[in-house]
């Protein structure tokens, strides 16, 4: 029996989100047991609870030796505001544990992945079962968790370098912080959603800055760009590599990743 324990280091879910996800598991994953905290439907303004609340939680969960993955409920924002304190205290139980998520997660993931604490995964999350095709999406975060390798990202396949994944966003704003893992020699995958193509490329001159000695990058779906007032001129892909030839960093093409219910499964390393 594989155990997961849900928590919301950022945005609240709601019952439903949770029952339909824990209804999905009993019929198809019975080797699966999900328990979802409490704090996932707490509210604090934007935030599924305070600071203190969604640090406890994680904590919580990832301190429990009888849990085997913590899954990221949602993401949003406010994953960074309690990141160092929470992994400041994990017990080596945490250290046990998949972490599955994406988006505002991926503060998380990075930070955990600086500190060699579990098997950080980019992958799927409960919320996503409110997406067209969402369930689809759950199945995929659920097969993995229970061991499968079917919903991985194509490119893994036959990849001799470690890999990382993260929304481009969530990876500007760690560049140059505490959580920001090492990743020289390594495949950088990243995706964005509802950002104008002038902030993406201002993203792109940011982040190539941070990632001198990389593989090389791939970037997953930019998508739900707003309308901007006069066209930028180039498109997402365009962007990418006008700043990875900039940095003289490898472009390696697409990635299946992105904040819809296609997202493929990247494990960190």
């Amino acid at each position: 029996m594989t155990r997961i324990a849900v928590c919301a280091p950022s945005t609240p879910i709601t019952r439903e989100d949770a029952a339909r996800v824990i209804a999905l598991a009993g019929a198809e994953f019975p080797d699966v047991e999900i328990v979802v905290h409490e704090q996932c439907f707490a509210t604090d303004g934007h935030f599924a609870g305070s600071d203190r609340l969604r640090t406890d939680a994680l904590v919580e969960c990832a301190n429990d030796p009888s849990v085997d993955a913590v899954w990221f409920a949602r993401g949003g924002y406010g994953a960074c505001r309690i990141a160092e304190d929470a992994i400041a205290a994990f017990t080596h139980a945490a250290g046990d544990k998949i972490y599955l998520g994406y988006s505002d997660a991926g503060y998380l993931l990075g930070a955990l992945y600086r500190e060699r604490i579990g098997r950080p995964v980019h992958g799927p999350m409960p919320a996503d079962a409110r997406r067209p095709g969402g369930d689809e999406a759950v199945r995929r975060a659920l097969g993995y968790l229970s061991g499968r390798q079917d919903g991985l990202e194509p490119s893994l396949a036959g990849e001799r370098h470690p890999v990382a994944a993260f929304n481009l966003m969530t990876l500007g704003m760690l560049c140059g912080t505490r959580l920001m893992p090492g990743l020289a020699n390594h495949v950088v995958m990243v995706e964005e959603v509802s950002e104008y193509l002038y902030a993406v490329d201002r993203l792109f001159f940011h982040v190539t800055a941070h990632l001198g000695g990389i593989a090389g990058l791939r970037l997953g779906r930019v998508s739900d760009v707003p309308r901007n007032d006069r066209p930028f001129g180039a498109e997402a892909e365009g962007i990418a590599r006008y700043w990875c030839d900039r940095h003289s960093i490898a472009f390696l093409g697409e990635a299946d990743i992105g904040h819809d219910s296609g997202n493929r499964i990247v494990p960190f390393g």
